[in-house]
């Protein structure tokens, strides 16, 4: 279950990604403070959202091929030290909005290159036969580090401000300097390159043509993204509307979907097993419990069913992360990551408003059940284009056998 933390590098990367994600959640609560404090403005938080999540989308592609081409470690300590800065910056201007936009903006430009370095760094830590297993424990502490961030946050901006939360995500980034300085380059895989002529964007998406897989895990991966995972959305439509709860409620369904990512990080990370059917149990599962959320009586019964929606959705998207990296080259994976991120940026900039306006159209509670229905059946539809291209049959069984196959290996381990 835990064969990662085996390399040591690894668990250096691990406990320093903890710290940073803890930090990172500060800093997006004290932004969402101080912008509602300054505007009162749930719109002009939606600007800073989509001033960091455009550049991903518009720059994904050469952010991937010039990750393909830069040594990955140092890279990333130039671009931990820049988001240092960044942080640092929000602190010398507090309150302001100008530097709030800014350094939205200069983040996302970032992360359009940071992110497929941190693929291809990640991959460099451990074989191939323990990635899925690493990026399955990397969603753990992911969703870990987003609880100790928020509630330490919620603490500190009452009490010191928000300035204080910036500085102390300064600080994490100098955390993952360190790690990546004192890391032993020689326990690192060498990941390939890509030969002459082939380091470019355009001959990207000519390899990405001619992965048929690929794209079929793409385009589930938006469909159950734009109409599946908006659940921040959901959640509240459902708690303001048919279930009559308050911020209390809304703060609780919030933290059962934390524990249940945290859950679903775990039960993959002990079945050591990224295949295809899990995928698709996996995405058929959460469609189908998404279905039945919209059925919920009460706020009981819609908590019961978004704890293993949480899990099952940090399972198919690890194992969507994981596939595009195992069934693709080794220099093409930051090209082929920075299309996953474009794939999940656009899912969050379409979904999230048309998800909106079907609660506002059909209340929501048709919102769940409509949204379900259409990624029910859109992984019904994925499963029947992956047996076709792997030559193989579709039954019933590749959907219903592997969530208890991870299971069963899960308990095995733990006992």
């Amino acid at each position: 279950m835990f064969a990662p933390l085996r390399e040591r590098n690894y668990r250096l990367w691990a406990a320093a990604d903890l710290v940073s994600v803890a930090g990172t959640w500060m800093q997006v609560l004290g932004l969402n403070w101080l912008v509602l404090s300054a505007t009162g403005s749930a719109a002009t938080m939606g600007v800073v959202v989509m001033l960091q999540a455009l550049p991903v989308l518009l720059l994904g592609g050469w952010g991937g091929a010039l990750a393909d081409r830069l040594p990955a470690r140092p890279a990333l300590i130039v671009f931990q030290a820049v988001r240092a800065l960044l942080a640092l910056a929000l602190v010398v201007e507090p309150g302001q909005l100008w530097p709030i936009y800014a350094v939205a903006l200069a983040s996302g430009v970032i992360s359009s290159v940071e992110g497929p370095c941190l693929g291809r760094f990640g991959s460099a830590l451990v074989p191939p036969s323990a990635l899925g297993s690493a990026l399955a424990l990397g969603s753990v502490l992911s969703s870990a580090g987003r609880i100790l961030g928020m509630s330490l946050g919620g603490i500190l901006v009452g009490v010191t401000g928000a300035s204080s939360l910036f500085a102390i995500n300064a600080v994490t980034y100098l955390v993952v300097i360190v790690a990546l300085a004192v890391m032993r380059t020689g326990s690192m895989r060498v990941l390939a390159a890509s030969p002459p002529g082939e380091g470019g964007v355009r001959a990207g998406l000519r390899y990405l043509a001619g992965q048929p897989v690929v794209l079929v895990i793409l385009a589930l991966s938006f469909v159950l993204g734009s109409l599946g995972r908006n659940y921040q959305v959901t959640m509240a439509a459902m708690v303001a509307g048919p279930l009559h709860g308050g911020s209390a409620s809304y703060g609780l369904l919030s933290t059962v979907f934390a524990v249940g990512a945290v859950a679903g990080g775990l039960l993959l990370a002990g079945s050591g097993r990224s295949t295809l059917r899990i995928l698709l149990a996996s995405g058929l599962t959460i469609s189908l419990l998404q279905l039945c959320a919209g059925l919920a009586p009460n706020m009981l019964g819609f908590a019961a069913l978004i704890l293993p929606i949480a899990a099952g959705a940090v399972i198919f998207d690890t194992v969507i992360s994981t596939r595009v990296q195992l069934d693709t080259r080794e220099d093409m994976r930051g090209r082929m990551l920075a299309t996953l991120g474009v794939v999940s940026s656009l899912s969050g900039i379409v979904g999230a408003p048309m998800i909106g306006w079907l609660c506002d159209a059909l209340g929501a509670r048709g919102a769940l059940v409509l949204a379900g229905v259409v990624t029910s059946v859109a992984a019904v539809g994925g499963g029947y284009a992956l047996a076709r291209l792997k030559g193989r049959s579709l039954s019933v069984r590749t959907f219903v056998a592997a969530l208890p196959v991870v299971g069963r290996r899960t308990a095995d381990q733990l006992a």
